[in-house]
């Protein structure tokens, strides 16, 4: 089972990943347009299938430490059942998508091997 850690504010930047299946990418692409609309956050295209570690389709956004604390809170009223994960930019995308992973919802299990070696 994984460790679902809560978000917390500690980094500059951050994206969080909606996740969705087949029958939730409305859903999905509803609240990410709209997360993008109210916080003005840049809003990264809707992927259908797996990309790099994240397993399922997803799609992705990217905020600030100063949109942190307003955001969370809404993502997670409004998330309905999906899973959301959080994660911050420290430039080591395995330690982003591990140590600093948060999770909205149930964890969903990442292909870490996608992310190759830490950088040096």
């Amino acid at each position: 089972m994984l460790q679902i850690n809560r978000p917390v504010n500690i980094h500059k930047a951050y994206h969080a990943h909606v996740y969705f299946d087949d029958s939730s990418l409305d859903l999905a692409a509803r609240l990410t347009e709209e997360a993008s609309s109210c916080f003005k956050l840049q809003l990264g295209r809707i992927h259908k299938k797996p990309i790099g570690p994240h397993p399922t389709g997803s799609r992705q956004l990217i905020f600030s430490s100063q949109q942190f604390d307003q955001l969370i809170p809404w993502l997670d009223q409004n998330r309905s059942n999906l899973s959301i994960l959080i994660h911050g930019l420290t430039g080591n995308d395995l330690e982003d998508h591990t140590d600093y992973a948060y999770w909205l919802g149930d964890p969903v299990k990442l292909d870490l091997s996608k992310l190759g070696p830490p950088p040096k």
